[in-house]
């Protein structure tokens, strides 16, 4: 028996408080799955502590105890054993072991060949790839010695250092577990090294080897030292190399004191004959082959046999090696009765992949080989599950989970069993965590009775008959993965009625189910037992489509779901892709769908006065502002600057009076504009009397008291704002032209035009999006609010995760909600006849004087705003920041500009007389802008110095002067119209130039494309020839590259595409100074 006393567990145990948790543990039963390995004389437990820890304790021959090892952290931190090794300890004393001890001296061998194979091919053994990282450190120019050093890295997924290399070195030549931490404990059974380390697993093996003699050699007085004489000593990786390097070559060998000379090495299998026969009741495996084959290596790679030494497959390598330890002495092993059949489906079916073997008669006629018929019995029981298992061989029954059942068995008859199966279903119902108590066979964990019911039943039912009571039928899985429901229009209340739902699951419980689903768990249990697995597509849609439509908890709850009519596009969009929501739609909400998707296919009566005017593309926006105004929707009219939105609006206004009657509609448009809608309307529309609000304010308030004579009121605005509380009116549409003037949200412009008060909203912009995706979610809280949510809302679904987090899904999702109403064209895809544009950059250098003032106050102005942002911190310091860069841009047009007794030249206005001249002279007229008003001064004085003709235009100028300013140059006056920036950039039409120039860049491109297409627009018979003035290693440069990034950004949410940051970051801040 095995030596197990009080007094030795006492002495093991670390000290008496250990002991005494080890006995609380033994008692609390906590020790779970000993077994005996009865060839190695070894015990194995799981004890349960704070998670499961490993056991293992070791006996000799004798059943004296040798040595044990537990997993747990404490195992390596104290001396003496921990109380898992005692509660085990205890465990095995309880136990008669008596009878097993006996067994395994009479039985060992053969049950050492069963364990073998049945290792190879337990199912359960899943290989685990692991990660090894190697660091080599390099101690070679050390004082201390000339040594370099390996460290490494070991884990799954998190790499955890190897604080004993030795020790893990041994772990896998003894096949013993390690422990890491709480994550990860290294097991050599089914932990695997990747091919590529194995190499150096193989080298580290080799090294410790070494070391074993090297030490034998230190303790032992140099007996056993690795050079001795004539002899070297070879470890076994020594060996395999010297064999290697033999190759072809012949050598001798002394093999178990007996030379053998001219020995040779073949590659290839050893030749086996082997046959297998019955004895009474044992079964015989008899090897014929004249020699014994011994083993040179401990692992099976080369074996010695018949006058050769064979380098075995892998296969021969790995199958071979328990027989060949068995054979050493004898010719045939014994298979005792009590083994035969697990010998026959554990080992058999290996021994026929090394060779043929044959089987006597006798063997095959005691063998019994019906077809397993698995069974299993689900049933339920309060809040756990059982499972009864049985194993059919026509008659004969086995329960694999019955420890002590008698099974009946014919008498002289081995069956054959089929193994493969049934591992297959006992991995598959302990993987799933059952536990054994009382016979009973059970699982009460909701979430692993949820995982083996959804993913471990459909195995099972391929390989087995699988019968429920009526309890676990109950347990069902639901198929939650298709959603029904319908939508319509409900004209009267002129909202969209929507609802939707799973089968036999009410609303209330439905809310639950998305709860879930947001909580990221794996399943749903429904009021009756059953679930609904929660990681399916259709849920995950219909989750998002609840989200997206902003419904909250009492929505759900509904029965019918109201939802504001401005959501129909996105709703049907999202329900067209999916194929688990299966909603119908009614006509009305169809229809209300393909006319605004389709406008072209709507016959709508373009009024007679246009017909001949507008062109095709105008047609159709004209129809889209129809076809949305009926349906009482907002849009925003974002053609590209010169393709007419003015008109399409007209044409639009003209329509309606047409067909509605009188009316007035509110146009807020910029102070350069407002006269260019009167003039527009005198041009195309002469029907609409229009009103253009301006004078004092007692002018102004009498203009606002007769609103309701004139069919179109133009305002701008400034004036908006001190007159909002005078307009105290209906209008039939406001109309915001210019609108990117509301694109800040907080502004006194955004807060006036949102109140007033109209049956529909539009807006005109080529450019909704400048800076930020605020001020497109600015623009939409005019024409619908609500639509894009509440700015919070916005920002967190949209502007922050597309902005900071690139979030494509995001991006798709902002496109969705927009595209029914934005309208954009771009000038190349809807103006073929439009001349060509030409764009290109004219660089600049400084002038010598100008750049060591460049230089200079750059160094200056970097030290200032570095200082600036350690004091008060980047966000506070934008102020100081942008006076530096304001300044160094005046620097790179004219020093003059902010230094008074500046007398040197600029090689940027150098240039610019040297183009202008030359532009003049080839018959060209040019439209000038830059930002700086005194920069235009200059190219004035400029100008007047070589008697240039030009004509004038900053934010100074009259709106009524505006539009003569215009006509003048276009009928011919001047060659050079200098315009600001910021008053002439937009809605000014100037086709009498050909040449745009901007003479300073500006940090947005899209301000710069408007005041181009000034020139580039409708009614231009000449190619437009665009140059922005750069000047060279300057801020400048730097500033071209931001409008490429930011042009990019807007791009992206008009047209899909990349998104990139849009405003300026501390780093991009940096790198303008660098």
């Amino acid at each position: 028996m095995f030596n197990i006393t009080n007094e030795l567990i006492k002495d093991l145990a670390t000290n008496h408080i250990t002991y005494k948790r080890g006995q609380r543990y033994y008692n609390d039963k906590k020790v779970k799955m000993l077994k005996l390995n009865k060839s190695k004389y070894t015990f194995k437990a799981i004890v349960s502590g704070n998670r499961d820890y490993k056991v293992k304790i070791h006996f000799d021959n004798k059943g004296n105890f040798k040595k044990a090892d537990c997993t747990c952290p404490a195992y390596d931190e104290y001396w003496g054993y921990c109380k898992h090794i005692v509660s085990t300890f205890m465990e095995i004393k309880k136990r008669d072991f008596q009878g097993e001890y006996n067994y395994i001296k009479s039985n060992n061998i053969t049950k050492s060949i069963i364990d073998f194979f049945k290792y190879k091919k337990d199912i359960n053994k899943k290989a685990i790839n692991l990660e090894l990282n190697y660091e080599f450190n390099s101690n070679v120019y050390d004082e201390f010695g000339d040594y370099s050093y390996l460290n490494l890295r070991i884990g799954e997924e998190k790499l955890y250092v190897v604080k004993n290399i030795k020790k893990l070195i041994e772990s896998i030549k003894n096949n013993e577990s390690l422990y890491y931490g709480k994550k990860f404990t290294f097991n050599p059974e089914f932990h695997k090294f990747k091919d590529k380390d194995k190499p150096i697993i193989n080298y580290l093996k080799e090294l410790l080897e070494s070391e074993y003699i090297i030490n034998e050699s230190l303790f032992g007085y140099g007996r056993n030292s690795l050079f001795k004489g004539k002899y070297l000593t070879l470890t076994e990786s020594s060996v395999k190399r010297f064999f290697n390097l033999t190759k072809k070559r012949e050598f001798n060998a002394f093999i178990l004191g007996k030379e053998y000379k001219n020995l040779k090495i073949i590659y290839e299998d050893i030749p086996l004959d082997l046959n297998l026969s019955k004895k009474e009741n044992k079964i015989i495996l008899k090897m014929n082959n004249e020699d014994a084959f011994i083993p040179l290596v401990s692992d099976g790679e080369y074996y010695f046999t018949n006058g050769f030494v064979y380098k075995v497959s892998q296969k021969q390598k790995e199958y071979l090696m328990p027989f060949s330890k068995a054979l050493v002495n004898t010719d045939k092993i014994e298979i005792p009765h009590k083994y035969s059949e697990e010998f026959l489906y554990e080992v058999y079916p290996f021994i026929k992949e090394l060779t043929d073997v044959k089987i006597e008669k006798n063997l095959k006629n005691a063998i019994y080989d019906p077809k397993i018929n698995p069974e299993l019995y689900l049933d339920k029981e309060g809040k756990k599950i059982i499972v009864d298992v049985k194993f059919i061989y026509d008659d004969i029954i086995i329960n694999p989970f019955l420890f002590n059942e008698k099974v009946n068995r014919k008498e002289g008859k081995i069956l054959l069993r089929d193994m493969e199966t049934e591992k297959k279903i006992i991995s598959i119902i302990e993987n799933s965590e059952f536990k054994i108590k009382n016979n009973q066979v059970y699982l009460e964990d909701d979430e692993k009775i949820y995982n083996f019911i959804n993913t471990e039943i459909p195995k099972l039912k391929d390989i087995s008959e699988i019968y429920y009571s009526e309890k676990f039928k109950n347990m069902k899985i639901y198929d939650a993965s298709s959603f029904t429901g319908g939508i319509k229009l409900n004209t009267d209340k002129d909202m969209l009625e929507f609802s939707f739902g799973i089968e036999n699951i009410s609303n209330k419980e439905l809310v639950e189910v998305f709860n879930s689903l947001k909580e990221k768990r794996k399943y749903y249990r429904l009021k009756d037992g059953s679930y609904i697995p929660l990681n399916n597509e259709g849920l995950k849609n219909a989750s998002d489509l609840m989200n997206y439509l902003d419904l909250d908890e009492n929505d759900l709850k509904e029965d019918i779901i109201e939802i504001p009519k401005f959501k129909a596009l996105y709703l049907d969009e999202r329900l067209e892709e999916s194929n688990y929501i299966k909603i119908d739609k009614s006509s009305h909400f169809k229809k209300l769908v393909d006319n605004i998707k389709k406008p072209q296919d709507i016959e709508i009566k373009i009024p007679n006065s246009l017909k001949n005017i507008l062109r095709d593309y105008q047609k159709f926006g004209f129809k889209w502002l129809k076809i949305l105004s009926h349906y009482g929707l907002g849009g925003i009219l974002a053609d590209d600057m010169g393709l007419g939105k003015t008109l399409q609006v007209l044409a639009f206004l003209l329509s309606e009076k047409k067909e509605k009657g009188f009316k007035p509609s509110l146009i807020i448009a910029p102070t350069s504009l407002v006269y260019n809608w009167a003039s527009e309307v005198d041009k195309f529309t002469k029907d609409l009397n229009i009103l253009v609000v301006s004078g004092d304010q007692d002018e102004r308030s009498k203009m606002i008291e007769n609103i309701n004579k004139y069919d179109i009121i133009v305002t701008s605005y400034p004036l908006i704002r001190r007159d909002i509380k005078l307009y105290d009116f209906k209008f039939r549409y406001c109309i915001l032209d210019e609108a990117q003037h509301i694109k800040n949200k907080s502004s006194k412009n955004a807060k006036s035009v949102k109140q007033i008060n109209a049956n529909n909203y539009f807006a005109l912009t080529g450019t909704p999006i400048e800076n930020s995706l605020t001020e497109l979610w600015s623009i939409f809280d005019f024409i619908m609010p609500g639509y894009l949510y509440s700015y919070t809302k916005f920002r967190k679904r949209f502007e922050k995760p597309i902005i900071k987090d690139n979030n494509k899904k995001a991006l798709k999702e902002l496109n969705r909600f927009i595209k029914p109403f934005i309208l954009r064209r771009l000038k190349k895809n809807v103006l073929k006849e439009l001349p060509e544009k030409i764009e290109h950059k004219v660089v600049a250098d400084l002038t010598t004087e100008q750049k060591k003032i460049y230089l200079a106050y750059l160094n200056k102005i970097k030290g200032e705003i570095e200082e600036e942002i350690e004091n008060k911190g980047f966000n506070r310091s934008h102020i100081k920041i942008l006076s530096g860069l304001i300044r160094l841009r005046q620097i790179c047009c004219h020093p003059s500009m902010f230094i008074n007794d500046y007398k040197g030249k600029s090689g940027k206005l150098e240039l610019l007389e040297e183009i202008i001249t030359e532009s003049i002279d080839s018959g060209h007229r040019i439209l000038l802008f830059s930002q700086f008003t005194t920069m235009l001064n200059l190219i004035k004085d400029m100008l007047n110095k070589r008697n240039i003709e030009y004509l004038y235009l900053d934010g100074s100028t009259k709106s009524e002067n505006r539009g003569e300013l215009v006509n003048e140059f276009n009928k011919g006056k001047g060659e050079i119209f200098l315009i600001s920036l910021k008053a002439g950039g937009t809605g000014l039409n100037l086709t009498g130039a050909d040449t745009v120039i901007h003479f300073d860049p500006w940090w947005n491109p899209a301000v710069e494309e408007q005041a181009t297409d000034r020139a580039y627009r409708i009614g231009q018979q000449n190619s437009v020839h665009v140059m922005k003035f750069i000047t060279k290693g300057t801020i400048e440069e730097k500033i071209l590259k931001l409008q490429n990034k930011k042009k990019e950004m807007i791009d992206s949410v008009i047209h899909p595409g990349e998104t990139l940051v849009s405003k300026m970051s501390e780093e991009e801040i940096r790198e303008l100074f660098e």
